[in-house]
């Protein structure tokens, strides 16, 4: 049995779709303003058939929040899929075709109606052969399933007779089923709110089951998770868990998400709870024969997690430098792995890259208190003892002073840089980096140039 559902009143196919699956899983889209959907079994749900097609009628003049379409629909039944369509698309109301009494119920129907598209023939020759029912004084469906199926298969070739068995309502064929958009979300409502952990991960456990399952029937992983709780006080704390790694293992899931909440508890008990995530391929691996294995992606995420609850999120994650010229100046963020694209490159460039030198700079920490003698503004000769190192000698080049405080837009500068070689012995240089500060007047080297 097949159960058609049409309404001139909607455009939007979508909403019809969704609408229909609240009655079967197994749902056509015929049209914008057209479903069917295969109501075998539904009886057990609905009822009778007749239950059904009314609790269809009546649950679609319902409001849009209830689940319903706000309009009225037209709903036929039928055991053909097709004469179910062309029942519900002209006839009011609630229609049921019995067995075999197709055309009692479609025969007076116009040829014009008849839709050439269920049966796979094109446009331009349907125009064709209706041209040729109009000279035979055809008019209705009665009177094209009156004709000598023989004849019309000699004269119009199969698309006549595929034809004709449509307007008899006897065709033969499954449903063209709309797959339905997977879901990647899961929420729940609960009974009574939830104030610790413990509970809480219970609830959790299962929706990212849920979602996991998804993610696995569509060969997909998350990167990118989103938690809602609504809280007693009818607020709603979000948490985003974002992964540098595409996973789908909802034991990893729970455990990131019970230590960020154990990190940023909500302020009052819970009673809803709701997780989306985004979807994206998973990532798939060669690893050599002879290359090492590095840590799994998901054990490695688990540790940083739990370093970041020891000591601070602000603690962990890659250092990146400032915008400024403030020694030692820079910021721990999220490490991201950016994957490029390798690519050859020729003899020329290694060659090139291969002959070009660098400069080092070895920082000392701290930095090493100096004497330094001046002479006319300049430095002249340089003496410094430390724990680990001492630096000695007579400046014989120079390059400065730098006047810098780290900040462009500040006036209060902070210290003057240069950069010396001295002369340690007589068989090499040693360049350095000293600086004075101005509000002390000390003098610091830094550290050298290898």
């Amino acid at each position: 049995m097949f159960a058609c559902i049409h309404s001139s009143a909607i455009s939007n196919g979508a909403a019809l779709t969704r609408f229909a699956y609240n009655f079967s899983p197994l749902v056509e889209e015929t049209s914008s303003n057209t479903v069917v959907i295969d109501a075998s079994g539904c009886e057990l749900l609905f009822g009778s058939a007749y239950e059904l097609a009314n609790q269809i009628a009546e649950q679609a003049k319902s409001l849009n929040a209830e689940g319903g379409l706000e309009a009225k629909v037209n709903v036929a039944l039928a055991e053909n899929p097709d004469a179910a369509i062309h029942a519900a698309r002209f006839l009011a109301g609630i229609t049921f075709v019995a067995p075999n009494e197709e055309l009692t119920c479609l025969g007076d129907f116009p040829l014009e109606t008849l839709d050439c598209s269920l049966v796979g023939v094109d446009e331009k020759q349907a125009e064709e052969i209706f041209e040729t029912f109009k000279l035979w004084g055809v008019r209705t469906f009665r009177d094209l399933a009156e004709l000598p199926l023989t004849g019309v298969s000699q004269r119009l070739g199969p698309e006549g007779t595929r034809l004709q068995l449509l307007a008899c309502g006897k065709t033969q064929r499954h449903l063209r089923l709309k797959q339905s958009s997977p879901v990647f979300a899961s929420s729940i409502e609960l009974e009574h709110a939830i104030a610790e952990l413990e509970p809480l991960s219970f609830i959790l456990a299962r929706l990212l089951n849920q979602i996991c399952a998804s993610l696995h029937s569509y060969a997909l992983a998350t990167n990118e998770l989103l938690v809602k709780m609504q809280l007693e006080d009818l607020s709603v704390h979000e948490r985003k868990l974002v992964l540098p790694y595409p996973m789908r293992d909802h034991k990893v899931f729970l455990k990131l998400l019970l230590l960020d909440i154990e990190m940023h508890p909500p302020q009052a008990a819970v009673i809803m709870v709701s997780i989306d995530c985004e979807p994206v391929k998973p990532r798939v691996l060669q690893n050599g024969l002879f290359i090492p294995l590095a840590p799994a992606p998901d054990k490695l995420e688990l540790t940083l997690a739990r370093l970041a609850k020891l000591v601070g999120e602000q603690n962990i994650g890659s250092p990146v430098l400032l915008d400024t010229h403030r020694p030692d100046a820079f910021s721990m963020n999220r490490f991201v792995l950016n994957v490029k694209e390798h690519r050859k490159r020729s003899s020329k460039r290694q060659s090139a890259i291969g002959n070009r030198q660098y400069l080092g700079f070895r920082m000392f920490r701290p930095p090493v208190r100096a004497v330094v003698e001046l002479s006319n503004g300049l430095p002249k000769q340089i003496s410094a003892w430390g724990k680990q190192r001492s630096v000695y000698g007579k400046v014989v080049n120079l390059a400065g002073p730098w006047r810098t405080s780290g900040d462009w837009w500040r006036d209060d500068w902070a210290r003057d840089e240069w950069d010396v070689a001295l002369e340690s012995n007589r068989e090499q240089l040693a360049v350095y980096r000293i600086y004075r500060e101005l509000n002390s007047g000390n003098w610091f080297i830094e550290g050298n140039y290898d």
